[in-house]
């Protein structure tokens, strides 16, 4: 009896001695680098490879990179190619990078690590180790304080940030997300704080001068010098009389 097989077979069965060729039918499973398309014609799945070519145009995102160091801000941008659109297949990979600045101090390195990283985007394959690796370069001169109190150890490590922040809106990396438990530890000692902080500051704290003294009757940093003599400002309890 012969069996046309249509589909490539990537899973089979051994025949026992018992089983009888006619109980026996061969398990045929769709390839996974192929699907039907909207006509109904098989179609092979398009990965990243650096044999892709660029269409005319691609969607991209701009973000600002705004430092202490230097006068001028830093403008990168990231195009992405869309593989496989319209299709449950479809995915956005990173393809190219460019980093704008008026600042001609940094114009070589700026050239060569942008024609660097867009041929690792177009090389295919996890590209996320860039992150990591953008990420772990230090500044000898020292880093910068960010807006909100966050330390960068260089410019080079914030272009890292910047990637990390736009592969993670394309669905290449996950944000990371405190467990339940976790958040739940930090709001508690959050509160905590916060609660101990307004402690603080309603006896930090007052409507008195500042660098008044503490008045041994009423116990209140009121007591400044007028006259000539330490005098409350509260109770007005003075060592003159």
């Amino acid at each position: 009896m012969t069996i046309k097989i249509a589909k490539k077979i990537v899973k089979y069965n051994v025949q026992k001695p018992d089983e009888k060729l006619a109980d026996v039918k061969p398990v045929l499973v769709a390839d996974p680098d192929e699907f039907q398309d909207k006509n109904g014609r098989t179609a092979k799945v398009v990965r990243m490879h650096e044999k892709v070519e660029r269409p005319d145009v691609l969607i991209g995102s701009t973000y600002k990179i705004k430092t202490p160091v230097s006068d001028h801000a830093m403008y990168v941008t990231i195009n992405d190619i869309v593989l496989n659109e319209g299709t449950k297949y479809e995915q956005r990979r990173p393809f190219e990078i460019f980093v704008n600045s008026k600042n001609l101090d940094h114009f070589q390195w700026i050239v060569a690590l942008t024609r660097i990283i867009s041929a690792v985007f177009r090389k295919g394959g996890d590209v996320t180790f860039l992150v990591d690796e953008l990420k772990a370069v230090f500044d000898p001169r020292g880093g910068y304080w960010q807006p909100g109190g966050k330390f960068m150890p260089s410019i080079i490590a914030e272009l890292g940030y910047v990637i990390e922040r736009h592969l993670q809106s394309i669905g290449l990396l996950r944000k990371p997300v405190l467990d339940e438990h976790q958040q739940k530890l930090i709001d508690e000692k959050r509160a905590e704080f916060e609660a101990r902080a307004k402690q603080a500051d309603a006896f930090a704290k007052s409507h008195f001068p500042d660098g008044a003294q503490l008045c041994a009757k009423c116990s209140t940093a009121a007591v400044v010098m007028m006259d000539n003599c330490m005098t409350c400002l509260n109770c007005g309890d003075s060592k003159c009389g």
